[in-house]
């Protein structure tokens, strides 16, 4: 099974240079192997989204739930609500360049902009609620309007892709402003057979 999904799946290896075809034979046992340990079944397609989020929260500590929906769209490049294996490598092939997908992740209505309207609704989601929601939403429009001066380089009131890319080499904390949506450090579960890491989630590649 593995040799055949391989032989379909090197243009995943040759689209992202940085990936070896022995990493790609590593992200498919890494995919079914997931799939035992996060006690899971898969169907016809692949994995569903309540499958995907199980192993998102407990092999990655994902815990944010509009942040895992957004994670699994990222994934599900055919949009018919199941992760197969190509689009797992291909996912994480796209992780390989951690800033774009982040930046996938966090533009809600998928026009490539970060809006202001998507940056209160993700702040609002991730911050804990202390006071009055009138007061609350008050402290996160100002926030918003600190991170639009913070991250929009061209002034036009939302953040491209060029915007977060340069905010995220300016200032490395940046890169999960609008909340996690990368693997705990903890999670390098990226073995080969040779017991060499071939792969983590948490590579410095921006």
């Amino acid at each position: 099974r593995d040799l055949a999904e391989v032989g379909r799946l090197t243009d995943c290896a040759t689209q992202a240079p940085q990936i070896k075809k022995s990493e790609v034979e590593c992200l498919i046992r890494l995919f079914h192997s997931l799939v035992e340990r996060a006690n899971v079944r898969l169907n016809n397609l692949g994995l569903d989204r309540n499958a995907f989020r199980a192993i998102l929260h407990s092999v990655f500590g994902m815990t944010d739930d509009m942040l895992m929906n957004r994670v699994f769209f990222v994934f599900d490049k055919d949009h018919d609500n199941c992760i197969n294996v190509k689009e797992w490598v291909k996912g994480l092939s796209l992780k390989c360049k951690i800033s774009i997908f982040c930046f996938e992740v966090y533009y809600l209505n998928g026009d490539g902009y970060i809006s202001r309207e998507e940056i209160f609704d993700m702040l609002k989601n991730s911050l804990h609620q202390q006071s009055s929601e009138e007061e609350n939403d008050e402290g996160i429009k100002e926030l918003v309007d600190i991170t639009l001066k913070k991250m929009d380089y061209d002034n036009d009131g939302k953040i491209s892709f060029a915007d977060f890319e340069k905010a995220v080499r300016e200032e490395r904390l940046l890169l999960e402003v609008f909340g996690p949506c990368l693997p705990e450090a903890k999670s390098k579960v990226f073995k080969g057979s040779d017991s060499n890491t071939c792969w983590t989630l948490t590579s410095n590649h921006y």
